[in-house]
């Protein structure tokens, strides 16, 4: 596969990975993704296109610990 294409890829950017999903939270779609170091918030149908052209992504989800306290993970995507 080549490494070195462009691919388009259509969201809106945030700061940061904790606004990402606050905005995902807050408007009930799409899903919040790291990709190029980039936080973004794609519909899902974009991110099944990014999974299925290749591109290495992460979802970012946000995680309850079990002592309560809360933690932003990604989960690898064509890595």
């Amino acid at each position: 596969m080549d490494t070195n294409k462009a691919v388009r890829i259509s969201g809106i950017e945030f700061a940061n990975a904790s606004e990402a999903l606050q905005h995902v939270e807050a408007g009930g779609r799409g899903v919040a993704v790291l990709v190029g170091g980039r936080h973004l918030v794609v519909e899902q149908a974009e991110a099944d296109r990014m999974a299925a052209a290749g591109v290495h992504f992460a979802y970012l989800v946000d995680h309850e610990l079990p002592d309560g306290t809360r933690r932003v993970m990604t989960v690898p995507v064509n890595d």
